[in-house]
This record gives C-alpha cells, structure tokens and sequence, in this order.
C-alpha cells in the first residue's frame, strides 16, 4: 500500500467513525434540549417569575432619576440664569517659602526644585524655588472661601469637593509670589436635594500674563 491509498483509507475511516458518532449524539442532545425546554418554559410561568418582570430595570441599573426638590429647582434655576459669569475674584495670598517647605514636608515630596533655594538659583530654569502644583490645588478652597452659594440661594447645608474634570498649571508659581483665584460657573446638574455645579477656578500670579492654574472643580451644594 503507498502512502497515497494508506491516506484514502484512513479518510474514509474517519468519515465513518464520525456518522457514526453522530447518529449516537443526535437523541441524546434532542433529548437535553427538550428537557431544557421544558424547565424554562415552567420557570417562565412561574408567578414568582412574572412578578419580578413587572420591576423597573432602573431600579438595579440606576436609570431612574429621583426628582428634584422645589428648593433644588430653584436653586437649578438661579445657577442656570448665571452660565459663564465670573461669580468671585479673590483677595492676593502669599506663596512663601515657609509654605512650600510645610507642603513638602506633610506630602514627602521634597524635590529640590521645590525646597532647596541655592541650588535651585544655580540650576533650575526658574532661579528659584517654585510651589507644588497640588499645593496650589490645596489653596482652591482657600482662594474662593469668600464666595458663599447662600448669596444665591439661602439655607445651604454644606458644600462638598466631588473631585476635578481638568488640571493644568500654564506657568509655575515662583517662591514670594501673590496668588488670588477667579470663579466661573460652567455648568450645574440637579438632584434630588443637591446641585453639582462645575466651577471653572483661574489662579492668577500678581504681575504675570499666563495663570499659575487653570482647574474645573466639582462640587455639591445641599440644601
């Protein structure tokens, strides 16, 4: 026998094998599938069953949304009326030395460039030592406590940091400098007893054109 013909044989061999098993398989699966059926469809008629069809999917999936308050819509409405305006400027704070080490210290994050002023004179592109950018993200609030969201609408609860959409710092804050923020309201969402508002914050740097930082914070005022 050549090669060719043992190839042939043992082809056709294979092709039996597998009719075979198929006619074998063929009741055993009618059988499971019928069974399966069968199951479901006594599931599907079950009360319990149709009971639980009758629940919203929003109420596992979050879709509902409950509906505001009568304060939360006139809190919506004055926010609303107010979309692009700047609501606060800010009074000059100082950024000092004392500050940046105080920083560096409770955070760990003691880069020279930051700490060391002599050899920040000598090397670094700024001559001297600058603030961390999440240290002028930590005087945020600070920079705009004066503003108070009872001007616009009495009885506030409190306030709440839900965290930041975008971060940037244009130009680096330079030991000694005077910083003050600007707010811009972008954008308010209502709830149920609260609005999210985006707050878009400028810091600005006393006799500088480009700002320390640009930020949108995102806060939740209760009423």
């Amino acid at each position: 026998m050549n090669v060719f013909e043992f190839i042939r044989e043992k082809k056709a061999d294979f092709k039996d094998n597998t009719e075979q098993y198929k006619l074998k398989l063929e009741p055993k699966l009618r059988f499971i599938s019928s069974k399966i059926n069968f199951k479901l469809k006594n599931t599907l008629n079950n009360p319990w069953i149709s009971n639980f069809k009758s629940i919203d999917s929003s109420y596992f999936f979050g879709q509902r949304k409950a509906e505001p308050s009568q304060t939360i819509k006139i809190v919506y409405s004055k926010i609303n009326n107010i979309l692009g305006e700047e609501i606060f400027v800010g009074s000059w704070e100082l950024v000092d030395q004392n500050c940046i080490d105080g920083f560096a210290t409770l955070t760990g994050d003691d880069q020279w460039i930051h700490t060391n002023k002599e050899r920040a004179k000598k090397e670094s592109p700024f001559k001297t030592t600058i603030a961390h950018g999440f240290l002028t993200l930590s005087l945020i609030p600070k920079l705009t406590e004066s503003f108070n969201f009872n001007d616009i609408h009495p009885n506030v609860k409190m306030v709440v940091n839900y965290g930041l959409n975008k971060v940037r710092f244009p130009y680096p804050i330079k030991s000694g400098s005077n910083i003050r923020g600007r707010t811009k309201i972008i954008s308010v969402t209502p709830f149920k007893n609260c609005v999210e508002v985006v707050n878009q914050i400028s810091v600005e740097v006393e006799g500088r054109k480009r700002l320390g930082c640009i930020a949108e914070s995102v806060i939740r005022v209760y009423y």
